[in-house]
């Protein structure tokens, strides 16, 4: 099959995650202390990200400068997306939100580049008339206005799906797109009626098919013979505690594009596109899919890139919940495997469709079990529970419980050992309340980590 081609202006978004206590003595205004810093790629960087979870092979054909936010953007992208740069001049935009108690309190924004317009590297082209189907994503910084891009796709588009999420900065879609995906306030900001009368933004467009995103409600869709509403299917209803909703747009089309690649009807991609982006605002939205800055830069050390990196977790859980399963996880120092860590995950593997371990880093075992401890570091505490046919995947977290990774993960059930009372596990709190569940397992008498090493040292 050919490849999916993503076809965007890309960025880093950023979320500095803190606690905010007290004002700010000179304004009144709150002062946040950032504990952490999670990062993720942003526009086209985020689509393309997100069609890696429909489709094996997804290139993005994107301005990238030479900038420490360009590098960082392809750190996170290479794994799973090939790059196709094109000149941008300018700094690489980077925005950053700013947030305390899962609420944001302001985005700062840097970085003015935007996309040449001076020609189409061949490289470039060639990805894109190598394509399978191709997913224009717009976000207003250049890209979709090079002038032999468009002479391009519109080429293509007679042969070929091309999906297109518009931007109200951007440039407008090509004529012939097979679908065309904008929001309720870029239609509207296009064609005042557009809700009412969908038909007129394709008129406009000369798109064959318009699917105008309405958030919970799914979306209205216009394709020449008829205007119907395709919506979101049961079971896959968004709960109130699910807030943030941004990339759903990102997510709605990037589904869509690979449904197409695949041969689907327009019709059948905006149902499954209606279907994957509701599951994706359920399992957090895009902030499920960043990964914390420290395993950036970690990772950039070791060429073959660890494989417990926050991001595999989170792209697990979503697929998880993207197919309707059930998402289990448990946590813990787990620094020398035994038989009873083996017995516990092996039951709470049991308990779902996929395991997820919480391991405490190397720090954070220093604080809750001594100087001497651990044993083993964090890579290779990952690198051995990997290992194990029962875990899917493996999270490093920093802090001395892993509250702050459950309120992203959100499994639907974190497994504890059965030596753990009710009142010892914080943790609790998090889980139940965006719904999740708390299972207590046996554990195997005879079994831990301090009584082996207290054995070893003829203690």
């Amino acid at each position: 099959m050919k490849p999916l081609v993503v076809v965007g202006d890309v960025f880093l978004d950023v979320d500095a995650e803190g606690v905010a206590e007290r004002l700010c003595p000179d304004a009144p205004v709150p002062v946040v202390d950032v504990t952490s810093r999670w990062l993720r790629p942003g526009g086209a960087g985020l689509a393309a990200l997100l069609a890696a979870r429909s489709t094996a092979d997804v290139s993005l054909v994107t301005a990238l400068g030479d900038d420490r936010s360009a590098r960082t953007l392809a750190a996170l992208l290479e794994p799973e997306v090939t790059l196709v740069p094109v000149p941008l001049e300018g700094a690489t935009v980077s925005k950053t939100r700013v947030r305390a108690a899962g609420q944001s309190l302001v985005r700062l924004d840097s970085g003015e580049g935007t996309a040449s317009v001076d020609g189409l590297p061949d490289r470039a082209e060639q990805a894109l008339r190598g394509a399978g189907a191709i997913l224009v994503s717009d976000y207003g910084r250049g890209i979709t206005r090079n002038p032999r891009l468009r002479e391009v796709l519109t080429e293509l588009a007679a042969r070929i799906p091309v999906v297109w999420d518009p931007h109200p900065r951007g440039a407008e879609p090509v004529p012939g797109a097979r679908l065309v995906t904008p929001n309720a306030s870029e239609a509207t900001a296009v064609v005042p009626d557009a809700l009412e009368m969908p038909g007129l933004l394709r008129e406009r467009w000369n798109a064959e098919t318009i699917a105008v995103t309405i958030g919970s409600r799914g979306a209205l869709v216009a394709d020449g013979t008829s205007v119907r509403r395709i919506s979101v299917p049961e079971g896959a209803q968004v709960s109130g505690s699910a807030t943030d909703t941004c990339g759903a747009g990102d997510r709605f089309a990037a589904a869509a594009a690979a449904r197409l690649l695949d041969g689907a009807s327009v019709t059948e991609a905006v149902r499954v596109a209606v279907e994957a982006a509701a599951r994706f605002v359920a399992a957090g939205g895009a902030s499920a899919l960043s990964i914390k800055e420290d395993s950036i830069a970690e990772s950039t050390k070791d060429s073959s890139g660890p494989d417990f990196a926050a991001g595999n977790a989170f792209a697990v859980a979503e697929r998880v919940r993207a197919a309707g399963g059930r998402l289990v996880a448990t946590g813990g120092c787990f620094d020398l495997l035994h038989p009873g860590h083996v017995s516990l995950l092996r039951q709470a593997r049991a308990l779902g469709d996929a395991l997820v371990v919480c391991v405490n880093s190397d720090s954070s075992v220093r604080r809750l079990k001594g100087p001497g401890r651990p044993l083993l570091s964090a890579q290779d505490r990952a690198r051995l529970l990997t290992a194990l046919s029962v875990v899917d995947a493996v999270v490093v977290f920093e802090e001395s419980s892993p509250v702050a990774i459950l309120e992203r993960l959100r499994p639907d059930v974190w497994v504890k050992g059965g030596d753990y009372a009710e009142a010892e596990l914080p943790e609790r709190a998090v889980v139940e309340r965006y719904g999740g569940e708390v299972v207590l397992v046996p554990t195997l008498p005879g079994y831990s980590t301090t009584r082996l090493v207290a054995a070893a040292a003829g203690q």
